[in-house]
């Protein structure tokens, strides 16, 4: 029977927690540890620290996804479910102009 292989040894772990947690990103750490990106990833997720990266658009807003503007503009409308699922077929920025014009006539 062979041995498990420590693939992080305590210290290695508290210290990639304490620089993870002071900002440090985990592509310099798995650098400087000699690891991969993921297995730095996933060291940190079991450690429960780990955030995953919240993305934006070009403006700095969260991204909005076209289910959302299609749900939101079916539901001002009354529309049937599959009139709002056909609605996640057109172009995402005419989704987002027509759910602010709702919102702007409904205040």
């Amino acid at each position: 029977m062979t041995a498990k292989t420590v693939n992080y040894t305590p210290e290695q772990t508290a210290k990639m927690v304490a620089d993870y947690q002071a900002g440090m990103t985990v592509e310099s750490m798995a650098e400087a540890l000699g690891k991969s990106v993921r297995s730095v990833v996933a060291k940190l997720s079991r450690e429960g620290v780990y955030q995953k990266k919240v993305y934006k658009t070009k403006t700095g807003e969260a991204v909005v996804k076209k289910d959302a503007w299609a749900d939101y503009i079916g539901e001002a409308l009354g529309l049937s479910e599959a009139d709002t699922e056909s609605l996640t077929k057109a172009n995402k920025t005419a989704l987002a102009k027509i759910a602010d014009f709702i919102r702007a006539e409904k205040a």
